[in-house]
């Protein structure tokens, strides 16, 4: 492929709270806290790092009313063309992540809006012009947005329009079933699991036999494995380690849709997988040094 192409990105957005208690949390009772919010989801943070990096990115997602134009302000700040369908019933979906000492998220989640989503909130021609459609789990987890992903995969095939796919949480992978999952997804370009979630749908907990295994559904598998870096493996090839420098990470939230953002972007430009996914760890550090999912 080469030119930086336009990637659509269809999936949730939501108001993060980020979390970080001083102390050890006192039941019953106050416990001092740092609270910061941010603007967030899986596809939107995605989307923000692609622009961020100067790739032509489109985001369709569904909002509450109140916050329209606060998100697509967000969105337009960072180079994004943002595509908002505003919900009359539902509210902004909401994420509270609870951030410990060694950098680990506890994440309660009300999807909202973002549970209404469908296939019409994709504006006509939109993915005609697409160089790359990407999709997040959460909009295979629940039968109506579900619904709204198999028509847009099915149109995007239609269409030739590559496909990639970020498996997004394993709890949730756990509850539809892996067998399940892969036969939604199957014949997308790409898929990026993390570490738990290829071992949940290839069954195997070594990363690379997770993702040669996963090359039979899927032609490109890039196993992310947060500071060991990555597996990257190609249908027909074998496996490859892409390593990364460590960090100390101040906040891990988005850390996988920076890399997926660095990867595509580098790919659009013409990178093959392995150097995409050395940009896609690049990216990935600047994520993990700073509270929030976004740039």
């Amino acid at each position: 492929m080469t030119g930086p192409g336009r990637v659509v990105v269809v999936g949730d957005v939501v108001n993060d709270v980020l979390v970080r208690p001083l102390g050890p949390v006192t039941p019953d009772s106050d416990t001092r806290a740092t609270i910061v919010r941010r603007p967030g989801g899986s596809a939107a943070n995605l989307a923000a790092w692609l622009g961020s990096l100067g790739a032509p990115v489109s985001f369709v997602g569904r909002v509450g009313a109140g916050d329209r134009d606060f998100h697509a302000g967000c969105f337009a700040a960072l180079g994004v063309e943002p595509h908002l369908a505003v919900d009359p019933e539902r509210e902004t979906g909401t994420i509270v992540v609870v951030l410990d000492d060694a950098g680990r998220r506890t994440m309660l989640v009300d999807r909202a809006a973002n549970s209404a989503l469908t296939a019409a909130d994709v504006p006509p021609g939109l993915l005609e012009r697409a160089a790359l459609l990407h999709l997040t789990g959460y909009s295979f987890f629940e039968p109506g947005v579900r619904t709204a992903a198999l028509e847009l995969m099915a149109r995007a095939r239609a269409l030739g329009v590559p496909v990639s796919v970020d498996p997004s949480s394993v709890a949730f992978l756990r509850d539809v079933g892996a067998e399940q999952f892969l036969a939604w997804t199957a014949g997308a370009r790409f898929c990026f699991p993390n570490r738990d979630e290829a071992a949940e749908l290839a069954g195997t907990g070594d990363p690379r036999r997770a993702a040669e295994a996963l090359t039979a559904h899927y032609r490109t598998v890039v196993v992310t494995l947060d500071g060991d870096g990555c597996v990257v493996a190609d249908r027909g090839t074998d496996p490859v380690a892409v390593p990364v420098h460590r960090l100390v990470a101040v906040d891990p939230t988005g850390a996988g849709d920076a890399f997926c953002a660095g990867f595509l972007d580098a790919w659009c430009r013409g990178s093959d997988p392995i150097a995409a996914a050395a940009a896609g760890a690049r990216v990935a550090r600047r994520a993990v040094s700073r509270l929030g999912g976004r740039p």
